[in-house]
């Protein structure tokens, strides 16, 4: 009989979201157990791509490389089009074959790996750090109180139950989270959108796709609705194929013979013989939790969010919502932060999603529904700036970094999240301001030219000028040959950007304090919910 287990962090889900939190709490220490009630990971060659900011954190964990080996043979980026089938006519074309899709934003590159084996890496690494990770193992139930979460938990196979106690719990357990119904959280939005029958198949279709790109289409099809997505393994392709329940119809209506039929007028080849692997039916949906925390509870991936995959955004935000987690438990549970730091992750990561959620309902009425298109669908957003562009505002960040009251140009910066203005700024012309993603620029830092973005392993004070160096936080000493630096952080030649773990600017002053040591002690005193009396 299994005991009663303590530990600082339970995470319900070992998918995108609970295994990233897993590995990264357990990258800094904390004694965080996960669980998921499948006997593995998914299997599924679901949630394709990887923005360069998800490869980012990935380079943080360890894993970036091993991540983009998922993506040989489809590493040149992706083509998508909305189209009546593989070769047939085209309707739009949102990639080409010949775009150029390096940024230029990132130290990293876009990644084209699949669900089946970004999770493998991810779990095997958080347990080389020394994460406990069960498969086969269900959570019945919860309660809180003002110390910690109290769970009790089962093995599915033999039937045993045992009690967990932990500090926090995250509910990473995906679309139908049993965390989520649990604390009473309802969910609005346009709800559901869609079903679908997903086909995974064998067939050797390379000379109909573009070479050592991922290929997507959207397929309006007078016979269907669905899409093609062909994978970087060899012969291995997926079809879906929307199904109306509202007219009788179930998975049971596409046996592998309709299915080979649909295969064929999709492709193009009426002497298709493919191998089917499997066959499934899924929802699709947009869903919003009205809260993404309830004490020490909290939401993550598809458990706080349900997005259209129309878009390729759900899993880089289930992997975002886990690793901003891990950092700001991992600072309240090591006694680097109040826990005041915690309310943070709601207020940015919930905005952040509903910008998610109305992007790619955007992108799902323009790809496959157009017949919903009218004034209450989101407006576009453009994908570089979902990606690079949104600001955090919440409590971990000053955004009024007034510098010099007396000068106009840089006294208030009171970022109104209503204001789109204030809320999202173009990437490829960076403001520096706090709240943004701090910039990607190329300095010299110990005599090697080195990317910013590899600096952030911790709180880190972006200066040139050596004045900043006692700050009781990590200062490299770089070298700014081009000026970008100095502009692109608006920071000049005495200036200073606190940046936060996660690489979001978290304050900025254009000018030298009479003690800038105290002064950025001040401030990550503030941001970081602690007491001044706490010790730096």
């Amino acid at each position: 009989m299994r005991g009663d287990t303590n530990v600082q962090v339970l995470v319900a889900g070992a998918g995108l979201a609970g295994a990233t939190a897993a590995l990264f709490l357990a990258r800094q220490g904390i004694d965080v157990l996960a669980i998921a009630k499948h006997t593995g990971t998914s299997p599924h060659p679901r949630a394709t791509g990887q923005t360069n900011r998800v490869m980012e954190i990935y380079r943080r964990a360890g894993v970036a490389d091993e991540v983009l080996r998922g993506s040989e043979g489809v590493s040149s980026g992706i083509v998508i089009k909305v189209a009546e089938s593989l070769r047939g006519r085209v309707f739009h074309t949102i990639v080409h074959e010949d775009d150029e899709q390096d940024t230029g934003l990132s130290p990293e590159p876009f990644g084209m790996s699949s669900q089946d084996h970004v999770e493998p890496v991810l779990v095997a690494k958080a347990r080389e750090h020394g994460a406990d990770i069960r498969f086969g193992t269900e959570l019945t139930s919860f309660t809180q109180d003002e110390d910690g979460v109290t769970a009790r938990l089962r093995d599915r196979a033999s039937g045993e139950e045992y009690a967990v106690r932990a500090d926090y719990l995250i509910g990473a357990d995906g679309p139908r989270s049993f965390v989520r119904e649990s604390l009473g959280i309802k969910r609005r939005g346009p709800g559901e959108l869609s079903h679908h029958v997903g086909v995974v198949f064998d067939a050797d279709l390379a000379e109909h796709l573009a070479a050592d790109k991922g290929t997507l289409f959207y397929l309006r099809n007078p016979a269907f609705t669905g899409a093609f997505i062909g994978t970087n393994t060899a012969r291995r392709n997926v079809f879906t194929v929307e199904y109306d329940p509202a007219r009788g119809e179930s998975l049971a209506d596409f046996p592998a013979e309709r299915c080979v039929e649909l295969l064929r007028v999709a492709t193009d080849l009426p002497d298709l013989e493919p191998d089917i692997v499997d066959i499934t039916a899924w929802e699709m949906a947009a869903w919003l939790a009205d809260s993404f925390r309830a004490g020490r509870v909290f939401l993550a991936g598809d458990a706080a969010k349900v997005t259209p995959p129309t878009g390729g955004m759900g899993g880089n935000t289930a992997v975002g919502d886990g690793f901003d987690l891990a950092w700001k438990l991992a600072a309240v549970l090591q006694g680097r932060a109040g826990p005041g730091l915690l309310d943070s992750y709601e207020e940015e990561r919930r905005p952040y999603a509903q910008r998610i959620i109305d992007a790619s309902f955007h992108n799902y009425v323009q790809r496959l529904a157009p017949h919903l298109a009218g004034p209450d669908v989101p407006e576009a957003l453009d994908h570089l700036r979902l990606i690079f562009g949104l600001r955090c505002t919440s409590n971990a960040v000053v955004l009024d970094d007034r510098a010099d009251p007396e000068n106009s140009e840089n006294s208030a910066d009171p970022a109104d999240p209503e204001n789109s203005a204030d809320s999202v700024e173009d990437p490829l012309d960076p403001t520096g301001r706090p709240g943004f993603r701090a910039p990607h620029v190329v300095v010299r830092h110990e005599g090697t030219p080195t990317s910013t973005i590899s600096l952030f392993t911790d709180w880190t004070l972006v200066t040139l000028n050596p004045a900043w160096s006692a700050a009781p936080v990590h200062v490299p000493e770089l070298t700014d040959d081009t000026g970008e630096l100095a502009r692109r952080y608006g920071i000049g030649d005495t200036g200073a950007s606190l940046v936060r773990p996660d690489g979001v600017i978290a304050w900025r002053s254009t000018a030298l304090p009479p003690d800038p040591a105290a002064t950025v002690a001040a401030v990550l005193d503030a941001v970081l919910s602690r007491h001044p009396a706490t010790t730096h």
